[in-house]
């Protein structure tokens, strides 16, 4: 019965650190779509900052990647950028990518 219960708590602990580090990814990758956004829009540096973080913040919106693609469609479609829905959706699958060598080049 020990063996069991060993096996149980090993498998919710690497279901909690898969979880943990895809949450680190995913934040990572927002930050790295807020950052060309920002680029996108020619915001100053101190705006792109903030800018980062307002993105990390909207996926806490809903689950998902909808709550994110919502804010950068509108956001740059409000600074007048010549960026489609499909570009973001892009944009997005590239800093996913990205996001995730980073985070296993540090680990």
């Amino acid at each position: 019965m020990t063996d069991f219960k060993d096996r149980e708590r090993a498998e919710e602990a690497k279901f909690a650190l898969d979880e943990e580090t895809a949450f680190k990814i995913a934040a990572r990758r927002n930050r790295l779509l807020g950052e060309w956004a920002a680029g996108v829009m020619n915001l100053t540096p101190e705006e792109t900052e903030a800018y980062k973080k307002a993105v990390v913040q909207a996926d806490f919106e809903e689950a998902g990647d909808e709550d994110v693609i919502r804010k950068l469609l509108g956001d740059l479609t409000a600074a007048d950028a010549d960026v489609s829905e499909a570009d973001i959706r892009a944009k997005l699958e590239e800093k996913a990518i990205e996001a995730k060598r980073q985070y296993m080049s540090e680990s």
